[in-house]
This record gives structure tokens, sequence and C-alpha cells, in this order.
């Protein structure tokens, strides 16, 4: 009978330890999951953040390049238009140069 009552003994404590791990892998199944999310959220705004940053650093630098780019052409057109076109010479040169061709 002494053999019986240890068995017993034996599978009640058996029983009790795969409770005790299945508790602890529930636990950490709880937890992995709570840090997942937690690290899912943090990275989510970090990657917010740097997405606000970068698009206005790229707006910045479209506005710089477009006032640059207007600044050129202005600059361009004044000197287009600071030029003195003497229309008769320029026929005159051309006349000379397809009379030479010709």
């Amino acid at each position: 009978m002494e053999n019986v009552s240890t068995l017993d003994y034996l599978l009640e404590i058996e029983t009790k330890a795969a409770a005790m791990v299945n508790d602890a892998q529930a636990e950490a199944d709880r937890r992995t999951h709570e840090n997942e999310v937690k690290n899912h959220s943090a990275h989510e705004e970090r990657l917010k953040v740097e997405v606000q940053r970068l698009d206005a650093l790229f707006q910045e630098s479209k506005e710089n390049t477009k006032k640059q780019y207007l600044d050129a052409l202005e600059e361009y057109r004044r000197e287009i238009s600071s030029i003195n076109v003497n229309v008769e010479r320029f026929c005159a040169l051309l006349n000379e140069y397809l009379d030479a061709e010709g």
C-alpha cells in the first residue's frame, strides 16, 4: 500500500508541476505579447516622427530650389532684356554670310 501512496503523491506533484509550467508559459506569452505591442507602438511613433522630419526637410528643400530657380530665371530675363539688339546689323551680317556661301 505504501507504494500506491507514494505513486499517488508523485502523480500529484507531477500534476502540480505541470500546472506551474503551464502557468509560467502563459505568463511568459502574456509578457512577450505585451512587450511586442509596446515595442511596435514605440517603433510606429519613432517612424511617424521621422517621416514628419523628412517631409519638413523635403518641403524646405523644395521651396529653396523653387526660389533659386525663380531667382535664376529673373536674372536671365534681366540679362536678356538688357541686350541691345541691332536688327539692321544682324540682317547685314546674315546677308554677308549667305552671299559668301552662295
